[in-house]
């Protein structure tokens, strides 16, 4: 069905923080930090992926990405919803059936075999796509996706996730340059804010949390250890 109730945008970020803080996907450690894919260490760490496990949580994340993306690209804007391997998948699939539209889904790479596609399902030239992911950190896993998108001679001018870090700040420009509109539900600011008004965490660690959020790259330097 799709939804036709359309809740202010800060109120859409701060449920969506509190639904996540609720499930505990959100990870502080100051004292033992987390290492990111990069290598870097990080006192936070989000897993969207739980989501999937909640329905309550899921159905109501799914309105809201549904609604954000209209209000903010039209709502009759898009022909096909495509998610990104893996975590993109479900929530692609949940809003292509809340729009009423087909769904696809990006390979990272090819298998290597059969049609050896990066597409599955069908995705025909001419179509305007939206591209779904779970989050995005500085945006570069994006474009890999949306260039898939459109070798199949489809455009892809939009992508949207459930969580947007929201510290680096030339994420928005990539995409732009890249001609991709980047939409999200929160960042790591509203949950900084949430976790403080629900006290989900204690102070110190909401503090250095902050500091990490304010110059990522400064903490990142200043914690890793030097050969």
């Amino acid at each position: 069905m799709i939804p036709t109730s359309f809740p202010p945008a800060a109120e859409i970020s701060r449920l969506t923080a509190k639904m996540l803080l609720e499930i505990k996907a959100v990870h502080f450690n100051t004292a033992a930090p987390f290492t990111l894919a990069s290598g870097l260490p990080s006192p936070t760490y989000i897993d969207c992926r739980k989501l999937i496990s909640y329905p309550r949580i899921r159905s109501t994340l799914m309105d809201f990405m549904a609604v954000t993306v209209m209000r903010n690209a039209g709502f009759e804007a898009f022909d096909n919803i495509a998610g990104g391997e893996t975590a993109g998948i479900p929530f692609a699939a949940l809003v292509a059936e809340r729009m009423a539209l087909p769904m696809t889904y990006v390979r990272k790479k090819p298998k290597g075999y059969g049609r050896n596609a990066r597409i599955e399902g069908v995705m025909t030239e001419g179509q305007r796509v939206l591209l779904v992911e779970d989050l995005t950190t500085d945006g570069g896993s994006k474009l890999s996706f949306v260039d898939a998108i459109r070798e199949t001679g489809a455009s892809c001018a939009h992508t949207a996730v459930i969580f947007y870090y929201d510290i680096f700040p030339d994420t928005v420009q990539k995409l732009g340059d890249h001609g991709v509109t980047l939409h999200h539900l929160c960042t790591w600011w509203d949950v900084l804010a949430e976790a403080r008004a629900s006290a989900a965490f204690d102070e110190a660690t909401l503090t250095e949390v902050e500091s990490f959020l304010t110059a990522p790259r400064a903490w990142q330097d200043a914690h890793t250890a030097k050969p």
